[in-house]
């Protein structure tokens, strides 16, 4: 009896080891470097260099998902089943931040059903494509045991990676767990002021609301080895806001409020009041980034601009501007042949048959694709897409397709060569899309749909300007430099965006530790958004706010 539970026993260990083998090169289970509270330095770089391209039809899904589930609707208004749907297609391109956003659908289950090992094998496939967000919410996954083991020690090496790897919310944290004045593991900090102080600012250089938070308060004397720069102090809390960040609004409203040193020991309730009313709006909408701040709560010495009181006032003058889009015609309104789509129409963003056609047919079920050599199940447009994107070639490919009509019944395309495919390329499959509907609605930028954006018509003459002269003309002005340039990638964001006065010098990248020369970049003017009629800043009387510290 002995000798059989000793053979049982040896039995299951070697079958534990085995199986342990063989998921040992999965990303959750890889080799990392333990966490190292005391390195010697930091070495910057932005996650934006290195996250592979976007897919521009991708991109629209991902921010369609984005405006159905928006912080500006109500809970009960957000469609996070749909949002699921469209990150699905977006990941599927290798989106990244889709698939970030599904991963973390799947591990809380909004819109899907909950499954934690999903949400980590996502994670997995955006680890291999070595994306630096996904080690950071790998992480995560250790620390609070989602789908994988719960081990802090893991997490703590997973996010250190991720830092260096250029994530700036990793930066963010481990920023802010490196900056105490001694070592207290138990507690969860340590003292490491000058990699906390790196990693801060390569985070805040990408444009991350909580590494100018914890940047900030530093800089306000909190760490005297290092310095006190008040003057800095108080411009990186200021862009933190227009980062999105609601504690640097808090931070700076209890800093005009109280007359901290930070601001020169000059109370001034208006720009307190300012900061509050904007930090309630990030704290209620994390989405929300503010580039065009200055429009309506400069810095002093510069006076505050009159204003009604009314907080939407206030949030929507310091959103970016997103350009009025024309509608055009519709997408497939142009093929011709089975692919044409009358104009006025868009399929559906889920894939749903006739209902004449679906007796019996569970919707939650979906519409399971077809093999080729088969005929169509329903009537309507079908997807062809082979089964693994064996190469580029093949992967080109797939991107290529175009929905296609068919018949209930008929038979699909068969002829592969005429498809431009061979025998080698792998099995192709069907995949029902859906019947056109008509589109209801003019097309809105989903960035407006998602309320972190404003509408606006960009002047029909282009005003552009070179970024080392004096600003021309008050009003929004954009940034961008040359697609080719080095630092393109981490530079050109949609929201680069500031709200300069005439005579003024534009924002100087330098500040930002972008290394990037003013001259390098073009500012192009969308527009006065103050001026009468243009839907921006009213000016009536700030009397209401009382008297202290108005500058109007």
């Amino acid at each position: 009896m002995r000798s059989s539970k000793y053979i049982f026993a040896l039995v299951l260990s070697l079958v534990t080891q085995l199986a342990c083998t063989m998921h040992s090169d999965l990303p959750r289970n890889m080799n990392l470097k333990a966490f190292d509270p005391h390195r010697a330095s930091f070495r910057c770089k932005h996650e934006a260099e290195v996250v592979p391209p976007v897919d521009p039809e991708a991109q629209q899904w991902f921010l369609q998902a984005m405006a159905v589930t928006s912080y500006e609707k109500r809970e009960s208004d957000r469609d996070h089943k749909v949002a699921a749907e469209l990150w699905q297609k977006a990941a599927d391109r290798k989106h990244w931040k889709a698939m970030i956003n599904l991963a973390n659908a799947y591990a809380h289950g909004e819109g899907v059903e909950y499954d934690s090992e999903k949400a980590v094998l996502i994670l997995e496939k955006a680890m291999k494509l070595g994306i630096p967000a996904a080690y950071d919410a790998m992480g995560t996954y250790h620390m609070e045991g989602l789908g994988v083991k719960q081990d802090a020690s893991r997490a703590y090496a997973f996010w250190q990676l991720a830092a260096d790897m250029g994530s700036p919310n990793a930066m963010a944290y481990l920023g802010s767990k490196l900056q105490g004045v001694y070592d207290d593991p138990q507690s969860g900090f340590w003292g490491n002021r000058t990699v906390a102080f790196r990693m801060l600012e390569c985070g805040f250089s990408q444009g991350n609301g909580q590494s100018a938070y914890e940047l900030g308060v530093i800089l306000d004397g909190k760490q005297a080895e290092l310095g006190e720069d008040y003057v800095r102090a108080l411009k990186v809390f200021h862009e933190g806001v227009k980062f999105g960040n609601a504690d640097c609004a808090g931070w700076l409203s209890g800093s005009f409020r109280s007359g901290e040193p930070m601001v020169n020991g000059i109370k001034d309730i208006a720009r307190a009041d300012r900061y509050s009313r904007l930090g309630d709006a990030l704290l209620r909408n994390p989405d929300l980034r503010l580039p065009n701040l200055d429009k309506v709560l400069p810095l002093p010495p510069a006076d505050l601009p009159k204003w009604d009181g009314e907080k939407k006032t206030l949030v929507d003058a310091a959103k970016p501007l997103a350009p009025a889009l024309a509608t055009p015609s519709t997408p497939g309104a142009q093929r011709t042949g089975r692919a044409h789509i009358p104009d006025g129409y868009v399929l559906p963003p889920r894939a749903l048959p006739p209902q004449d056609e679906s007796a019996g047919w569970n919707p939650d079920a979906g519409v399971a694709p077809q093999y080729e050599a088969t005929a169509a199940r329903y009537s309507g447009y079908w997807l062809a897409q082979l089964l693994e994107d064996r190469d580029a070639r093949s992967a080109a490919w797939n991107r290529a397709q175009v929905p296609q009509r068919y018949a209930q019944r008929e038979a699909f395309e068969s002829d592969r060569k005429a498809m431009g495919l061979s025998a080698h390329d792998g099995r192709l499959m069907w995949h029902y899309v859906g019947v056109p509907f008509p589109r209801a609605e003019p097309r809105v930028d989903p960035r407006i749909a998602q309320g972190i954006a404003r509408s606006t018509v960009v002047p029909e003459y282009a005003l552009t300007c070179a970024g080392d002269v004096a600003c021309p003309k008050t009003g929004v002005w954009s940034a961008s430099i040359p697609k080719d340039h080095p630092s393109a990638a981490r530079y050109n964001r949609w929201d680069r965006q500031s709200y300069v006065t005439q005579g003024q010098e534009f924002p100087n990248p330098e500040s930002s530790h972008l290394h990037l020369e003013p001259g390098a970049v073009t500012w192009l003017w969308l527009g006065n958004a103050n001026e009468s009629g243009f839907g921006g800043v009213a000016y009536v009387s700030l009397s209401r706010l009382g008297a202290e510290g108005a500058n109007a």
